[in-house]
């Protein structure tokens, strides 16, 4: 049926023939802080269905997710992987050479952001980042309670991924809001979006000037994309706007993705006693979290040419919402997909995306999550919930405001 038109609502066409006509928000509060109810009725309705709020098609089954974020050349990043069509509403966010852009300038980013992030430095941080999560969990557990939002899952990568992309010491909690207002800006210009563009107002500037080659230590792998730069394999401006981007990735995937593993270990004891018991299970129940919760719950891509997604006819210039949270819970994919089980076999899902496009901050967040809960393991006997965790809604990512836990010692 079709419902109440958005007021944020930026497009006016018709549904292709034949898909299924939903009356759902996904931009709304109801949806934001339980969107699973509306997940299943999506995935339900149809392989794609139509959006009537915003005038948008979409997909919430798993296969049809994962065969957009494979086909780039098909199902384009360029034109924005939010609501917002870069060609019909023109470009309002600051340049992406990773996130919003095809091949051939993706490919030369991705060239530079592998020796940034590569495999010699990424040991060096894994043994700094082990060392520093030993720190905080140790003082943790000294507590009568705290709140794991902002005492760990976000204390903990503004602890460590500043230093290591070689960061001022200085507002770095800056950080927060900034990523906060870029993903909300992926979503409708709705109230979410309008407030956190007001909160994040300082953070632009600051976040321009912290990525300035000036601005960064010679030894953090930030550096490395300048030196790129000087190498010739990307330009200076190409090197400053790759610093900006890992700003923006680096912080909330993995903020969000801790916090998400948190709310497991403590929401199911039978698991974590099986982390107890066996610590180099930390990574896949970082990954068996990241699917469950998935942080990152949505984007959007554009259609370049007329094609069939889940037998439905698209026209060229469509845009598409795919709803990862949504197919990462898909029992067409995944056995018990509602159930945290840290002994699953994860592969396939597409909690950081798949494809080209895989988030560029995804190597950090794991690395983080697994130190993380590796400490845990180690000096933790159990989680205890004190209060039931608060949401923090935002357009694109899930993740938890406040969660008032208690560490349990040996």
């Amino acid at each position: 049926m079709q419902g109440n038109r958005s007021p944020y609502a930026l497009f006016d066409d018709r549904p292709p023939a034949d898909v299924p006509v939903v009356d759902v928000d996904p931009f709304s509060a109801d949806f934001l802080e339980n969107p699973y109810p509306y997940h299943e009725a999506l995935r339900e309705a149809g392989a794609v269905v139509w959006l009537a709020r915003y005038s948008i098609a979409a997909t919430a089954r798993y296969d049809q997710v994962r065969q957009a974020l494979l086909d780039w050349q098909t199902f384009s990043s360029a034109r924005g992987v939010g609501m917002a069509d870069f060609e019909k509403h023109g470009r309002f966010r600051l340049p992406s050479l990773i996130l919003e852009a095809d091949p051939p300038q993706h490919s030369r980013s991705r060239v530079a952001l592998s020796k940034a992030l590569s495999q010699p430095i990424m040991r060096k941080l894994q043994a700094e980042f082990a060392q520093a999560a030993e720190q905080m969990i140790v003082q943790l557990a000294q507590k009568e309670e705290f709140d794991a939002c902002s005492e760990l899952s976000e204390a903990f990568p503004l602890r460590v991924f500043p230093d290591a992309i070689g960061m001022r010491p200085e507002s770095r909690d800056q950080l927060l809001p900034y990523g906060d207002m870029v993903f909300n800006s992926f979503g409708p210009p709705n109230e979410l979006f309008q407030q956190s563009a007001i909160r994040a107002k300082e953070a632009f500037p600051w976040v321009e000037a912290e990525a300035l080659r000036e601005h960064l230590s010679s030894d953090g792998f930030g550096m490395v994309l300048y030196q790129c730069a000087d190498a010739g394999e990307i330009t200076h401006d190409e090197a400053h706007k790759l610093v900006r981007a890992i700003l923006t990735a680096g912080v909330d995937t993995t903020v969000n993705g801790i916090g998400a593993a948190m709310y497991c270990m403590a929401r199911y004891p039978a698991q974590y006693a099986k982390l107890r018991a066996n610590v180099n299970l930390a990574r896949g129940a970082f990954e068996e979290a990241i699917r469950l919760e998935s942080p990152v719950q949505t984007f959007f891509r554009t259609t370049t040419k007329g094609t069939e997604l889940g037998g439905t006819s698209l026209e060229p210039s469509r845009k598409v919402l795919l709803f990862l949270g949504a197919a990462n819970r898909d029992p067409r994919k995944w056995q018990n997909p509602d159930c945290y089980d840290i002994e699953r076999t994860t592969y396939g899902h597409v909690g950081f995306g798949v494809g080209i496009h895989m988030c560029v901050g995804q190597l950090l967040a794991r690395l983080e999550g697994e130190v993380v809960l590796k400490a845990i393991a180690r000096h933790v006997r159990a989680i205890e919930i004190i209060e039931e965790p608060k949401r923090r809604l935002n357009n694109t990512l899930r993740g938890l405001k406040e969660f008032r836990v208690r560490f349990v010692r040996d």
